[in-house]
């Protein structure tokens, strides 16, 4: 049976590595790309699962799924391909400030926020530690700030680097017998899009590339932006507009606060990943397009994530900014993200995309998802 996946950033990747698993599949990856660019290469790769404010539902049962597929995965990897993915063990510290805007809340009712989602997650067989600012000032007596009141510690929850596990997922699928065809670009379906009517489901027989027409039995759309220009020429748009990232690489001279203990650090929505050797990176701003899709960089934004970096962790007002990037994420309009789907008026079209700020989170999750939609379907 053939299959085609559209898309090679870490959500395709993972897809292709989870088929290639399958007995009797014969799998076809496209990108007009080399693998990991676009969103895959703009993301920190802070997994925030265990963390997360979801505790049931598809949502929680995605970060659940792929937390766990981590911790076999990249073991997994590296030994299949002999590469080392960076993968950050240490978990990811959640610093709490009393709200600004709403000083009725105080700190005692946020604690009490947290200490009920660690007794939800001890139920779910996870943990969650809540610290004062006594137990923070131990364990990170790098962070230093009058408002900060605690902070939440996730040991279960991970950060890693998205573009050395999507090289690593397309060697090990390769290995498998993926075939990877990049550079390539899908042009177009060869059915007029007239012909296309949402109530008529439809078997897709094939699609034109730049290297010809190419059929298969199953079409999986990962292009992230570029799902959006391809499902509209089936006739069955799913609007995906651009959301900009940016982030700083600094070099601080030497390790912040405990070297044994290096978590990645959250707060305000801002984070500081170690990177080692004394330095991280600090990111990641949200920007929305205007009313077309561009989105220049703001560089007020990107000097007031720094200033929450710095106001939290004084000790970054020193560091050298060694570079800076910016990168665009997939957020679905008027649905929720991830999109994780058939095609509507199609058998055997999956959507895979759309996964905003989450994609390397439930990267992992998303293939399994997948494998599991054409292995129900072809034991009907």
């Amino acid at each position: 049976m053939n299959v085609v996946i559209i898309g090679c950033g870490v959500v395709g990747a993972a897809i292709a590595y989870e088929l290639s698993q399958v007995k009797g599949l014969n799998i076809t990856v496209f990108d007009k790309n080399p693998p990991a660019q676009g969103s895959t290469s703009a993301a920190l790769g802070v997994l925030m699962g265990v963390i997360s404010h979801k505790i049931k539902g598809k949502a929680w049962q995605m970060r659940q799924s792929s937390i766990q597929r981590y911790e076999t995965l990249i073991p997994e990897l590296e030994a299949i391909t002999g590469r080392k993915i960076p993968f950050n063990r240490q978990g990811i510290v959640m610093l709490l400030s009393e709200d600004a805007e709403h000083p009725l809340e105080s700190g005692v009712e946020v604690m009490k926020e947290w200490e009920q989602l660690r007794e939800v997650r001890k139920s779910q067989g996870w943990q969650l530690a809540v610290w004062d600012n006594e137990q923070l000032q131990k364990f990170c007596p790098q962070i230093n700030h009058p408002k900060i009141i605690g902070a939440v510690y996730s040991p279960q929850d991970r950060q890693l680097n998205p573009t050395a596990l999507t090289l690593a997922l397309v060697d090990a699928a390769q290995r498998n017998g993926v075939n990877f065809k990049f550079g390539v670009s899908v042009l177009s379906s060869p059915t007029p899009s007239s012909q296309l009517l949402p109530a008529v489901i439809e078997q897709l027989k094939s699609i034109e590339t730049s290297e010809g027409k190419v059929t298969a039995d199953w079409f999986i759309v990962a292009a992230g932006l570029g799902s959006t220009p391809l499902t509209a020429q089936f006739n069955q748009k799913v609007n995906i507009r651009p959301v900009l990232g940016q982030a700083l690489y600094l070099s601080v001279g030497r390790i912040l606060g405990n070297a044994d203990f290096q978590p990645v650090i959250t707060g305000n929505d801002v984070h500081l990943v170690p990177m080692g050797s004394g330095d991280y990176w600090v990111g990641a701003t949200v920007e929305f397009p205007n009313d077309g899709d561009e989105i220049p960089p703001n560089k007020e934004l990107l000097e007031f994530v720094k200033a929450q970096a710095i106001a939290f962790c004084p000790d970054l007002a020193t560091a050298k900014i060694l570079r800076t990037w910016s990168g665009l994420r997939p957020r679905p309009e008027g649905r929720p993200a991830p999109v994780i789907d058939k095609l509507p008026g199609f058998s055997n079209v999956l959507l895979a995309t759309g996964h905003y700020r989450n994609g390397v989170l439930l990267a992992p999750a998303t293939a399994l998802a997948i494998r599991e939609m054409i292995s129900s379907s072809d034991s009907r």
